[in-house]
This record gives structure tokens, C-alpha cells and sequence, in this order.
């Protein structure tokens, strides 16, 4: 595939931090599809739309699609066209999921769709297949593949608990304070801004042409980790930390184990190791925990705190 970026996307290589959302996104894409998708929470104007867009942008070369907050169930799955069936034809109009096959589904605003959309968004991605029975009669099952991503904002509601599992893996941002890193954001925008500028004005950008180059070559890594992901070794003792982390943390149900599990392997994959390690379940334990413990339901507050880190320590080893 070849990439083409956007000049109005900020490149991927160059977003500056958000490193748990990169993380959460690459993942879900070298895992099969069975991981459930990624959920970003966060207050607005924290990045999360320009992170998930410019991703797609990097490894589908093309933008997302995008699902409206007011998409009704036949513009989500498809449907029987009316005008032919009453010409006793049988016509079918796709939905945004068969749109969205081999590329990015971007729910922005997923706590306020409809929870039985939304269910049915998580039925498909977990399974892969579309079936769809419509005005009685029924549509073949079809595979469909794609990256879901939603978005929402804490303070505007939360998503009902069951949702919230079914997620795979759960990324919580916050504003950045820290004004280092605030002055390297800004910087960095306004040398994208400059570049498009430069692009448009004189047909040429150094900066944009060498983000290309690494977008790239990030969408090499990740394609060889798609790869190399079932050779990677999983061994009995990493399974059972999956189990005994889930337990610590009290994720509910036996999900958390799996997804753990799941996520720590693709971590391995996108580091070139030939095994899952402890530093592996380390790294995307929040992930796949924090939105499965009781008390994080439906919560606005930090989901994974200091004492999670130290217990992370504790269990895993601090290095």
C-alpha cells in the first residue's frame, strides 16, 4: 500500500506524545480482530481525533470512516433498497460497516450512540461477520474486517459497563501540563502549519517530505509485526500472570485475561521479540484492565493511578 498523506492530517511520525494512544492503535492493528477495538476517553481538545485520523491516514491512506452519533441501524449495517423490493427485487445498499472493510471505523462520540448501535458495532468486530436480516429475508453472511476506534469525552456520559468490556483495550488522555512538553506540542503544530504553507505557496515542504519518509517506515514496522505476530512464543508462566493481573486488578468476567494476553503478544510483535515478556504485560496492562474494574464504570476520574503502577511493580518487577 502505498502511503499518502494528508496535508491537512498531521502526520503520524509527528504527532508528539500520546503515547498510549499510538500504542492502543498499533496494537489493535497487528492483532487479529478479535481484540474488540480501541476506546479513547478523554476531555476535548486533547488529540485523540487528529492521533485516530492520522493513523488511518498512515496505514489505510486514507481517512476513516466515520460514523455519525445520529446513524440509524440500516445506514450501519445496510439494508433492503425499498423502492426495488417493491418491484419484488431484491437490492442491497451497503452500511458503513461493509464501507469500513480493511480500514479504520471511527466512532467519535461513542457514548452518545445508541447502545444497541454500538452493540451491534462490537458484535461485528468481534466476530468478523455481518449478518444482516432485513423486511424477511436474509443477507448472506459476510466478513468484515475493520480497526474500530471510538472516542468520547468522560464528562459528557459514560458508556453502560457491558459496553465498556467489550472494548478491547481502553486509552485514558488528559490535557498535557507539563510545559516541556506543552512548548514541543505547540512548536510542533506550528511547523506543520508552516509546511502546509510552504506546500502550498512553493509546491514543496522539506518537513512534510520527511514525515512522509517516516510514516513510511513506521507502516513497514507494523506490517512486519502483522506478520511476525503468530511466531511469537507465549509461555505458560505469561499466561498465568495474565490471570493472576486480571485478578489483582479485579477485572470482571474472563475477558481481561484474553485481551491481556492478546495485547502483550502484539506488543512483542511490534518490538521484534521472539517471546511475550513480563515488560510486554507491563506495558499494556492498563490497556486492557482499567475499564474492567468495577469501580471504573462509568467514571470521569484517573483510571490508572500511582498505587496501579506500584502494583504493576510489585508483580512484574519495576525495570
Amino acid at each position: 500500500m502505498s502511503i499518502a498523506v494528508d496535508i491537512s492530517i498531521l502526520p503520524y511520525s509527528r504527532i508528539v506524545g500520546q503515547e498510549q494512544i499510538k500504542l492502543a492503535l498499533e496494537i489493535a492493528y497487528v492483532t487479529p480482530q478479535r481484540l474488540g477495538g480501541v476506546l479513547i476517553s478523554g476531555q476535548r481538545g486533547t488529540g485523540k481525533s487528529t492521533a485516530v485520523r492520522a493513523f488511518a491516514q498512515m496505514v489505510y491512506g486514507q481517512l476513516p470512516v466515520t460514523l455519525p452519533i445520529n446513524a440509524t441501524e440500516d445506514r450501519v449495517v445496510g439494508g433492503w433498497k425499498i423502492d426495488a423490493l417493491m418491484r419484488s427485487e431484491s437490492t442491497w445498499q451497503p452500511g458503513l460497516l461493509e464501507e469500513a472493510n480493511d480500514r479504520l471505523l471511527y466512532v467519535d462520540e461513542v457514548n452518545l450512540l445508541d447502545d444497541h448501535i454500538v452493540n451491534i458495532i462490537l458484535d461485528v468486530t468481534s466476530t468478523g461477520v455481518l449478518v444482516v436480516q432485513r423486511d424477511g429475508q436474509n443477507k448472506e453472511p459476510q466478513k468484515v474486517a475493520f480497526t474500530l476506534v471510538g472516542t468520547m469525552n468522560p464528562e459528557e456520559g459514560g458508556l453502560r459497563p457491558q459496553l465498556l468490556d467489550r472494548f478491547g483495550l481502553m486509552v485514558s488522555v488528559a490535557a498535557e501540563t507539563n510545559v516541556e512538553k506543552r512548548l514541543a506540542i505547540l512548536q510542533n503544530v506550528l511547523k506543520f502549519d508552516q509546511a502546509v504553507s510552504a506546500l502550498e505557496q512553493a509546491g514543496t515542504s522539506g518537513w512534510l517530505d520527511h514525515a512522509r519518509q517516516q510514516d513510511q517506515e513506521k507502516f513497514e514496522q507494523l506490517k512486519q509485526a502483522k506478520e511476525k505476530f503468530n511466531s511469537v512464543e507465549v509461555s505458560p508462566e505469561i499466561l498465568g500472570l495474565c490471570i493472576k493481573l486480571s485478578g489483582e486488578f479485579e477485572a470482571e468476567g474472563n475477558r481481561g485475561d484474553y485481551v491481556l494476553a492478546m495485547a502483550a503478544w502484539a506488543c512483542a510483535a511490534l518490538e521484534g521479540a521472539s517471546e511475550v515478556s513480563r515488560s510486554h504485560l507491563k506495558a499494556v496492562a492498563p490497556l486492557a484492565l482499567q475499564h474492567r474494574r468495577p469501580q471504573m464504570a462509568q467514571s470521569s476520574q484517573e483510571v490508572w493511578n500511582d498505587q496501579d503502577r506500584e502494583t504493576l511493580d510489585r508483580l512484574l518487577g519495576s525495570e
